[in-house]
């Protein structure tokens, strides 16, 4: 992780985090979800759906997902099932699988200690602009990396007022690169000097490459299909542009 022009650092032994604050922007809608796995109800309602703007929401351009104690039986399936009632759109989507959930809201409202589900954020507005790279498994040396990095940032995304995510599989990191360190940061780095970085390493990746900009969209990942989105052993890079400063 690295804000502004510093060096990202790719933490891959020991506890660390980020806070990231959103400000009121005009035109633009952030939205948080949450949707728990209740083993007795798996049915996924349209109106909870509907009110986090994950469906019928024509100005959705990019949704951050993440599932929750992916371990668990039936976790990923979840997961899956609730990512396929968006994913046919013409949206970015990003994210991974992570190992357990800790909110503002968790005091008040405690998960059971077994529970699974996905959470995220969706991002509305047609001042909007997202691109995603996928860094596969082929990808395992610098020039790859930097590669990878290439594809992202022939998307043309204005780079003020940008976040970048990176989500990596555990696998990855110092070890897959040969006992290097930060390939996949240094890359991004490189390319875009000025961006913030932010991400982790997880138990599974979610995205694909993709491009939405403006009335452009380039849809990729073979027409979107679901198996086309999960991945393993790969990187997920994305860019979040929020309309330019007025």
């Amino acid at each position: 992780m690295g804000s502004g022009s510093n060096r990202p650092q790719e933490i891959e032994i020991g506890e660390s985090g980020f806070a990231l604050l959103f400000p009121q922007i005009e035109g633009i809608k952030i939205q948080p979800f949450h949707f728990i796995k209740d083993p007795k109800n798996l049915t996924l309602e349209r109106r909870q759906l509907t009110e986090v703007g994950l469906l019928d929401n024509p100005e959705l351009r990019v949704v951050l997902v993440f599932g929750y104690n992916c371990c668990k039986v039936g976790a990923s399936n979840y997961l899956q099932r609730v990512v396929s009632t968006f994913s046919d759109m013409n949206v970015i989507l990003a994210g991974g699988q992570v190992d357990n959930l800790a909110s503002l809201t968790s005091e008040k409202n405690p998960l059971d200690i077994d529970a699974t589900g996905v959470v995220g954020l969706s991002f509305s507005g047609h001042r909007v602009q997202s691109a995603t790279v996928l860094l596969s498994e082929d990808v395992s040396d610098e020039k790859t990396a930097e590669a990878a990095m290439q594809r992202l940032k022939a998307a043309s995304i204005p780079e003020q007022n940008t976040v970048g995510f990176m989500f990596a599989c555990v696998g990855r990191g110092f070890q897959y690169y040969r006992a290097k360190g930060n390939v996949e940061a240094d890359a991004f780095r490189k390319l875009f000097p000025s961006v913030p970085l932010f991400g982790f390493f997880g138990n599974g990746e979610i995205g694909c490459d993709r491009i939405v900009t403006g009335n452009f969209i380039l849809k990729k990942c073979n027409e979107v299909k679901d198996d086309d989105l999960f991945h393993s052993y790969t990187t997920i890079v994305a860019l979040i542009h929020l309309g330019s400063a007025k």
